[in-house]
């Protein structure tokens, strides 16, 4: 099977994103990892974020694991109140 290639039209705002993500991948200030280290890097971020805040469900409260979401991962505890009259 071949490799799956694909082309990413880098708009102005997914190259910012794209540069923050390189300064924090790169070993020192003279590093300038491949592009495809940096999405590796952010999509292991992701998932192994989404491990750890479900992960600590059973262990912190509410609260405290809603401080840790993000525009991109959350978390939300909704209450459901039914009731048992027609």
């Amino acid at each position: 099977m071949g490799a799956k290639r694909t082309t990413i039209r880098l708009s102005d705002e997914r190259q910012l994103l794209l540069d923050q993500a390189s300064a924090i991948v790169a070993s020192g200030p003279d590093d300038d990892p491949p592009t495809s280290d940096v999405i590796d890097a952010a999509l292991t971020h992701l998932i192994e974020s989404k491990e750890n805040i479900e992960d600590a469900r059973g262990d912190l409260d509410p609260t405290s694991i809603q401080r840790f979401n993000t525009s991109v991962l959350g978390l939300r505890y909704r209450t459901k109140i039914q009731s048992e009259w027609r």
